[in-house]
């Protein structure tokens, strides 16, 4: 499997890192070097499909007051950055940031970094992440921090909906059918998502806004089959608010003409 070779790299940075300054445990520094305002995807979560690549970029400021030497981040899942099972190292040749100076004692530093399914994603390291940062000033003063910043990765979901039979005779009972399903990395596929809550929405023709009619859950396939009344043209679909690993998502509504 090809995340042992991902798990050898992070570590192969994590030794590049030590370096120039001196490894550590957790959040260590010496100095007036610090870290601040770091963001990852523009503050979104990850979401990443079956089986494309997802680039992301991480953005952060470094101060020191004899100016900015260099910075580096690193992603990785796992409790520590020493205990992760994956992770991410930034693209370019040393995976160092790219840091543009702002003042004499401050920097913005920039990396990007891919994500990619059956690589670095697999179905278990979907939720949150985290940012491991260090950063070094002219006069060789430094910050590491283990924890910069969390963020979560996600695997992107898809909803259907189907509501039949259509036209259908006022007070007469439709069937709405549909499948919620998400990406499995380790298959690079979609499979369904099992045993979630999902609402049935209903909006009339001439409204704007859907109102939720009732929750089921989605089988062991990720299947959802449920009646309800005809009562006036309009449109249903199904909509899931989402878990720490799969993302909200909404079906297209499906019209339903009732006489």
């Amino acid at each position: 499997m090809r995340m042992r070779a991902t798990l050898g790299v992070l570590t192969g940075a994590l030794a590049l890192s030590a370096l120039a300054v001196p490894a550590a445990q957790a959040d260590e520094g010496r100095g007036d070097t610090t870290i601040s305002t770091v963001v990852v995807n523009g503050g979104k979560p990850v979401v990443v499909g079956a089986t494309a690549k997802k680039t992301i970029t991480v953005s952060f400021t470094v101060k020191d007051g004899s100016g900015v030497d260099w910075a580096q981040a690193i992603l990785y899942h796992g409790a520590t950055i020493d205990s992760s099972d994956s992770g991410a190292i930034a693209n370019g040749s040393d995976g160092r940031a790219t840091c543009t100076k702002v003042n004499a004692t401050t920097s913005t530093c920039k990396s990007t970094f891919d994500l990619t399914p059956r690589s670095n994603l697999i179905n278990s390291v979907a939720g949150g992440w985290k940012v491991w940062a260090v950063a070094r000033g002219k006069d060789s003063d430094y910050v590491q921090k283990d924890n910069a910043k969390t963020f979560q990765v996600q695997r992107l979901s898809k909803l259907t909906a189907n509501a039949a039979p259509e036209p259908v005779k006022k007070g007469k009972t439709i069937t709405v059918t549909g499948k919620l399903t998400r990406a499995n990395w380790d298959a690079a596929t979609y499979s369904g998502y099992a045993s979630q809550p999902v609402k049935l929405q209903f909006r009339k023709k001439s409204a704007t806004t859907y109102t939720t009619v009732k929750t089921i859950k989605t089988n062991s396939a990720g299947n959802l089959s449920t009646t309800v009344k005809a009562t006036v043209d309009g449109y249903f679909r199904y909509s899931f608010a989402g878990t720490s690993t799969t993302p909200a998502v909404n079906a297209a509504g499906d019209f339903i003409d009732v006489k």
